[in-house]
């Protein structure tokens, strides 16, 4: 009978220091967001044009590029899209992504779906669709396509969308008018800060996976 109350002792005094020793490990701490080099808003030049300056002070901070906290099923390298918060967001590893401000399509204009990036182009070619054309005809002078450069709604980079197996004319691209960002302004399309498109084109490969909600 004693020694089965020596055993019990034995057993408690054990647990119990198992459980301070457990009290005294530490959780594991999450890990740091990833660094994120500084963007120039300012006029420089990019190959055969220039990006006009931004005044990002005058741009609501919640619109800036930055890294946040984001848990998602969806795997790093995938871009979100929440239309009605003019956010997008690219996946990063470890419960972040980056986010961007973004202009979204106007009422009649707006959509939800999945797509693909199947192209990428430098300060690309823009061309009206016919529809665009009848709505607002001075656009009738660009029906064979307006040259890239700073005056071209496609701005310094574009990320072409393919949807439901086909072009559907949705792109991902930069703006001239960085005023607009944070608006419901576009016909479809998702409007960037020039110097943003940019830092998300060279972050991207073509296949990448989109999803607009």
């Amino acid at each position: 009978m004693q020694m089965i109350e020596l055993s019990r002792r034995k057993f408690l005094c054990a647990s119990g220091s198992m459980l301070a020793l457990s009290a005294c490990v530490p959780a594991l701490a999450p890990a740091p967001p990833p660094e994120l080099e500084p963007i120039d808003y300012s006029s420089r030049r990019d190959g055969a044009h220039r990006l006009r300056a931004i005044d990002i002070d005058a741009i609501p901070e919640f619109l800036h590029r930055q890294i946040v906290p984001y848990t998602t099923e969806e795997e790093v390298g995938t871009i979100i899209i929440e239309n009605q918060n003019r956010l997008l967001y690219l996946v990063l590893e470890n419960n972040y992504a980056l986010r961007y401000g973004l202009s979204v399509g106007r009422e009649g204009f707006d959509w939800t779906g999945e797509s693909t990036v199947y192209r990428k182009a430098h300060w690309p070619t823009w061309t009206p669709p016919p529809e665009m054309i009848r709505r607002e005809p001075h656009l009738e002078r660009w029906k064979d396509g307006q040259p890239g450069g700073p005056d071209n709604p496609l701005g310094a980079r574009a990320l072409y969308l393919m949807t439901d197996g086909r072009d559907q004319g949705y792109r991902i691209h930069g703006t001239p008018e960085w005023r607009s960002i944070g608006r419901f302004a576009s016909s479809g399309c998702f409007r960037m800060l020039q110097q943003d498109v940019i830092d998300l084109y060279d972050r991207v490969p073509i296949g990448t996976r989109v999803l607009v909600v």
